[in-house]
């Protein structure tokens, strides 16, 4: 998830554990701890970018980080705040509830995160929930506003952060009922329209849960398209897109091409854009792909050009956003017909 919804839910998942304990000071460890695994941005910051997708939430978001740290986080909280009553294994069952809880809000999206380094490499992703989805984080962010102005001792505090933790967890339960619908629907179609059943995956669209990408495998490549959780059973409407494997010949065996295979989990495309072979990751969804089903993936790295990466998970995802693109993302997610026939 977000910086925001890990600091605010932490601080609230702190201030329901420890209490009247350790005051404030059980929102800002809560936070800090809710916060600790995306440390690894830092060791990113001197990878190549390909390494670096695989090192983001790798071994820092990993079962044995989280017990390893949590103890040492709890050993420095328990000497550090010795007049509060707090033990030490309180300490280390605090952090650790903070940690797992960043963990499993991590493997909720697309990104993928690997919980048994270094043991395994194999990457989690349920893909349940948009990395920022608004309407997950807004009752936890007003519930730490008002943990910050309540007195310490006042009986309302504990009432607003039970409130924040359970209304993220309500939407969650609202998230995965939305993911399973969606993955009965696509196995479905699939069956009834592509001879069996198919690999495929399923993922939210931009800040929020209602609509969904849905990417097919078929013969010579995939299936993609849109679906909102108010479409009809039979409504879908999906077009073809070619893998172009044979591409990437020419530079199969270079490590960047290798990690990125990986990271993708083997949904990408490869495409010929006038002298750069481009790379697409089809987890991320496409570019305005609602308004436009033909546009370009949000997810794109430019094999000739690796120096022109920076920023490559973030710069296709708000890119061409507009009023109008927006009108069409909402009459799609509320399942609406919308001119060009994207929707039912």
């Amino acid at each position: 998830m977000d910086s925001l919804t890990h600091i605010v839910l932490g601080a609230c998942i702190g201030e329901i554990i420890l209490d009247k304990n350790a005051g404030r000071k059980a929102m800002l460890w809560g936070a800090l701890a809710n916060s600790v695994p995306d440390i690894d941005f830092i060791a990113g910051m001197w990878m190549p970018v390909s390494t670096e997708l695989l090192a983001h939430r790798g071994i820092t978001h990993s079962f044995l980080f989280a017990i390893i740290s949590s103890f040492f986080l709890a050993l420095v909280a328990a000497r550090w705040h010795k007049a509060e009553p707090i033990s030490l294994r309180k300490w280390f069952w605090f952090f650790l509830i903070e940690i797992a809880c960043h963990l499993l809000l991590d493997a909720m999206n697309n990104y993928g995160i690997g919980w048994f380094e270094p043991f395994s490499s194999t990457r989690i992703s349920f893909n349940v929930i948009y990395v920022a989805d608004p309407l997950f984080s807004i009752l936890p962010a007003i519930a730490f506003g008002f943990l910050i102005f309540l007195k310490t001792d006042h009986s309302h505090r504990l009432k607003w952060a039970r409130a924040g933790v359970f209304t993220a967890m309500l939407y969650m339960g609202f998230a995965l009922y939305n993911k399973y619908a969606i993955n009965r629907d696509v196995r479905q179609y699939a069956v009834s329209n592509l001879g069996g059943n198919k690999p495929y995956f399923t993922t939210p669209t931009l800040l929020n849960n209602l609509l969904w990408f849905v990417v097919i495998e078929d013969s010579s490549g995939y299936q993609v398209g849109y679906r909102s959780i108010f479409d009809k059973p039979g409504d879908f409407l999906l077009h073809h897109i070619e893998k172009k494997e044979d591409l990437l010949k020419p530079v199969a065996d270079h490590m960047e091409v290798m990690e990125l295979k990986q990271f993708s989990q083997g949904y990408y495309t490869v495409e010929q854009w006038k002298d750069t072979l481009v790379f697409n990751d089809l987890r991320f969804g496409q570019i305005n792909g609602w308004q436009n089903p033909k546009s370009r993936f949000a997810f794109h790295y430019y094999l000739s050009h690796p120096e022109d990466n920076d920023l490559i998970v973030q710069r296709g995802r708000m890119a061409g956003v507009n009023m109008e693109s927006a009108k069409v993302m909402w009459k799609r997610m509320m399942g609406l017909e919308v001119e060009g026939g994207l929707g039912r």
